[in-house]
C-alpha cells in the first residue's frame, strides 16, 4: 500500500516551499542609468506612404521589418534621456525597396521603474534602401519634417542593461521638388536592446 500525505501535511509541505522559494529570491539590483546611452531596436510594423498628387491618401499599408531603430544619447538625471533616435521602415515603391526614416532629437522620461515614454521632432527622410543603390547620384534623396512618439516596458533589467517590449509611431513629410511632398507614417512593435 502507497503511504498518502494527509491533507494538513500536503498543505504543509506546500507552504514550506512557497516560504522558501519566495526568501531564495535574492533583491532584484537596481538598474542605474547614467551617463552614455545606446540601444536599438528590432521588429515589425505597418508604413503607409503617400504622395502629394494621389486622390486618396495613405490608400494602402504594407508591413514590413523595423530596423535597426538607433538611440544613442545622455542621461540627464536618474529617469530622463536626451537621445538622437532613427526610426524608419522599408517600403516598396514602383518596385523597388525605399526607406522611410528619421533623425530625431527626442526625450525620454521613466514614469516608474520600468516603463519609459518617449517623444521628439526632427528630419524627416525619404531614400531607397541602401542594397537598392547603383548610383547614388541618380537617386532621390527626400527630406522634410517629422515627429515620433514611443512607449517601452522593460521585461529584464540589470546593472547597466535592459531589455524592453516597445512601439511607436513615427510621422513625416519629404519634399520632393517640383511643390511636391510624400508622407509617410509608420507603426513598429519590436524588441529593443538598451546599455546605460
Amino acid at each position: 500500500m502507497k503511504p498518502r500525505l494527509s491533507g494538513k501535511k500536503l498543505l504543509f509541505v506546500l507552504f514550506t516551499l512557497c516560504t522558501l522559494t519566495a526568501f531564495g529570491q535574492g533583491a532584484e539590483p537596481a538598474i542605474e542609468r547614467k551617463g552614455f546611452v545606446i540601444g536599438f531596436g528590432i521588429g515589425g510594423g505597418v508604413i503607409s506612404v503617400s504622395d502629394s498628387n494621389q486622390e486618396t491618401s495613405f490608400d494602402k499599408a504594407s508591413g514590413g521589418i523595423s530596423l535597426p531603430n538607433l538611440k544613442i544619447g545622455w542621461m540627464l538625471s536618474e529617469r530622463t534621456a536626451l537621445l538622437a533616435t532613427f526610426p524608419g521602415m522599408i517600403y516598396e515603391y514602383e518596385g523597388r525597396d525605399r526607406s522611410f526614416e528619421a533623425f530625431i532629437p527626442s526625450l525620454q522620461y521613466w514614469p516608474s521603474s520600468r516603463w519609459w515614454i518617449n517623444g521628439g521632432i526632427g528630419l524627416a527622410m525619404d531614400f531607397p534602401a541602401f542594397y537598392e543603390v547603383d548610383d547614388f547620384k541618380d537617386e532621390d534623396w527626400n527630406f522634410g519634417c517629422a515627429v515620433a512618439a514611443g512607449t517601452g516596458y522593460e521585461i529584464v533589467q540589470k546593472k547597466n542593461f535592459a531589455l524592453d517590449i516597445q512601439s511607436k509611431i513615427h510621422l513625416g513629410r519629404a519634399f520632393m521638388g517640383n511643390d511636391q511632398y510624400r508622407d509617410g507614417v509608420a507603426f513598429t512593435v519590436g524588441l529593443g536592446f538598451n546599455w546605460y
